[in-house]
């Protein structure tokens, strides 16, 4: 392999050589990334009986999975008909090593307990799930004369029509959630089709405060947290509460994971839950035991639990706050996928075996869903199986992205070099002309004002450019060098010919 010598460097750096130099690089770092040592575990208290559970095998897996993708930490938790088994810290968080009690948001899958807290008022016979929303809460308005017929269970299904739009304005609370709503129009008729959307939750969680005259996260604590005993978990309303569960996330990328400030968005209802693996296994246990809590008594009925975690109709295998397994899942499952900004997590119960798997990662990958696959993974050790960490490929992936910008950044800097020739080559093209030419480069640098400065101020949404920037870091870091470099060749271009041409930009008569 030839690598230049400084003379070399320092006359020009060709195309071939960042090539052989990012090729360099991407196998480098691959070494690194599938050589990594082994996280030390962190393994809690256990309920070691007959259940079969291989711990060590869990342990393992989890530690290797979290080397090889280049995880920071993970919490996990396994039950079995009604009892917890195993709960395990790995890797490192925010204030130290991961472990069962490190607190983390669990994301979507708290829909399953605003799901629970509606069916609670259903076992009371306050709520029908085929009522009509507006009946129990009158403030549920939109700009679609369909949206009165939206029934509860509509909404935990995902099948009212409501819109699940990419940039959402701020809301306070619960409240103002729902009047975000006043304005939009259902995205199809109630009861059509499946559409996600966590404004369903939010209203969901708005109509339980409305009903119990409580607020939610209130609602949640007296009547789900503390019957089970989960004394560390909480619900919030914003990602941006100051909590040690959305204060040490991070993203990933090029292999490492990176903290980053979470996002500040309205969660509650949808996504607002912090809790810990212990308790996630106290709600798990609760699950594989036909809704009872550790002291006998029925936290929802045996009757509604197994109806919210049936298929839907119309709801694509959605069931009331659980998500069912589709075709070729083996053993098939019932659980929900959760994440906000910068954590991740899965919850997945196995009727066949009696088995809930918990896990929960201080990370968020928007490419990959590393939390369903570690889900898996753990999964399989419980009917006996041998998982693979698998190829990280998505580390990979950012290598080559990475690759990539260092090729555009070695491309701009040739180009700076040659800019005057450049220019000089172009000076008898007329202004149009030579304006055209500088499209490619001026497209890259619209894009990336469009991503990086347009879209945080949409709608006065929250988000900020450094939002953008860790929704895919390999593949943004990689715009933004596009961009500058078009900024960078523009300038130099325009300015050379405005001092050989003058302010006007056109070749003067007899010119050469």
């Amino acid at each position: 392999m030839f690598f230049p010598t400084s003379r070399t460097m320092g006359r020009r750096m060709s195309a071939r050589t960042v090539c052989r130099l990012a090729l360099a690089l991407l196998l480098v770092a691959g070494a690194v990334v599938l050589g990594t040592p082994s996280h030390a575990v962190a393994v809690g208290p256990s309920s070691v009986g007959s259940d079969g559970l291989d711990r060590q095998a869990v342990d393992t897996y989890v530690g290797n999975y979290l080397d090889r993708h280049g995880l920071a930490g993970a919490s996990v938790a396994v039950v079995k008909d009604g009892e917890v088994v195993h709960t395990a810290g790995y890797g490192e968080g925010g204030d130290g090593r991961t472990t069962q009690r490190t607190p983390m948001a669990v994301g979507s899958t708290s829909k399953s307990m605003t799901a629970v807290a509606v069916l609670q008022l259903v076992d009371e016979g306050t709520v029908d799930l085929d009522d009509p929303v507006v009946e129990h809460l009158p403030e549920f308005e939109m700009a679609d004369d369909r949206a009165s017929e939206i029934t509860v269970r509509q909404l935990l299904s995902h099948t009212s029509g409501v819109p699940s739009p990419v940039i959402v304005p701020p809301a306070g609370d619960l409240t103002e959630a729902v009047e975000r709503l006043e304005d939009s129009e259902l995205a199809a008729a109630p009861g059509d089709r499946h559409l996600y959307s966590n404004m369903n939750y939010q209203v969901a969680a708005r109509l339980v405060e409305k009903v119990s005259g409580t607020p939610f996260a209130t609602h949640l604590e007296r009547n789900l947290f503390d019957p089970l005993g989960m004394d560390d978990t909480t619900s919030v309303n914003t990602s941006g509460a100051e909590h040690p569960g959305l204060e040490h996330g991070n993203i990933t990328a090029y292999g490492q994971t990176l903290h980053v400030q979470e996002m500040q968005q309205f969660i509650a209802g949808a996504g607002g839950v912090v809790s810990t693996a212990e308790d996630m296994a106290a709600w798990m246990a609760m699950v594989t035991d036909g809704g009872r809590t550790p002291s006998g008594e029925q936290l929802v009925s045996r009757r509604l639990l197994e109806e919210a975690q049936s298929p839907q109709p119309g709801a694509d295998g959605y069931g009331l706050g659980w998500s069912t397994s589709g075709k070729g899942v083996d053993p098939p499952r019932v659980g929900h996928s959760g994440a906000t900004s910068r954590y991740s997590a899965e919850m997945d119960a196995v009727p066949e075996s009696g088995y809930g798997v918990v896990v929960m990662l201080n990370s968020f990958t928007a490419a990959y869903e590393h939390n369903y696959a570690i889900g898996s993974g753990v999964v399989e050790i419980t009917e006996g199986e041998t998982p693979s960490p698998g190829w990280p490929w998505l580390t990979m992936v950012d290598l080559v992205l990475g690759a990539l910008t260092l090729l555009v950044i070695a491309l701009m800097v040739r180009g700076v070099r040659r800019a005057d020739r450049w220019a000089e080559r172009r000076r008898e093209w007329p202004t149009w002309r030579y304006l055209v030419r500088q499209a490619p480069q001026a497209l890259l640098v619209a894009l990336g004002v469009l991503l990086f400065l347009v879209v945080p101020e949409l709608q006065d949404n929250p988000a900020t450019p450094l939002d953008v920037l860790a929704l895919w870091p390999a593949v943004m870091v990689l715009l933004l060098v596009l961009a500058l470099s078009g900024i960078v060749l523009i300038t130099l271009r325009l300015r050379h010919r405005w001092a050989v041409n003058g302010p006007s930009g056109e070749p003067s008569p007899g010119s050469s």
